[in-house]
């Protein structure tokens, strides 16, 4: 089942784009990655007798890919155009969603509106984020230890 399942999700991946790659999953389904359309591809195993769970959903920023939008169960019996043209519907209503993010306008920069410095702290770095974990009793202790050496180095140049 897996190398029919392989072979029908290259065949599936060279139909449908030209820049692709195609990975096993943990679960034993296949993953057609579209990098350049920011979509993929998963084709799954099921119970039935060559039949294949088909999902897709959406490639975010960094690589990391997006819960499925939308998926079917659909015979691996039929051709790799009818698979394609399930895939390129899914695909289609995956896209049409209310609440996807609309994407950059042409001349613009890929990025969103927000400030590329700025992380989930809201800028605040690496620093500020430490600090605002720290408790107080941490502070003291910080503070104790940083006047306890202070005053052992004092006491040695003195004498």
């Amino acid at each position: 089942m897996y190398t029919e399942l392989r072979q029908t999700a290259t065949e599936l991946a060279g139909f449908l784009w030209r820049e692709h790659t195609v990975y096993r999953e943990r679960g034993g389904g296949f993953v057609i990655r579209g990098e350049h359309v920011e979509r993929w591809i998963s084709l799954a195993p099921t119970g039935g007798r060559n039949e294949a769970l088909v999902r897709v959903g959406r490639i975010l920023e960094g690589g990391t890919t997006a819960p499925a939008r939308s998926e079917q169960i659909v015979s691996l019996d039929a051709g790799t155009g009818e698979l394609a043209a399930v895939c390129r519907r899914l695909l289609a209503d995956a896209a049409a969603e209310p609440g996807r993010p609309v994407r950059a306008q042409a001349g613009r920069s890929g990025r969103s509106g927000r400030d590329p410095g700025r992380g989930r702290e809201g800028g605040r770095g690496r620093t500020a984020r430490w600090a605002r974990r720290t408790s107080f009793t941490s502070w003291v202790v910080i503070v104790c230890a940083v006047g306890v050496v202070a005053l052992f180095a004092y006491v040695s140049t003195t004498r």
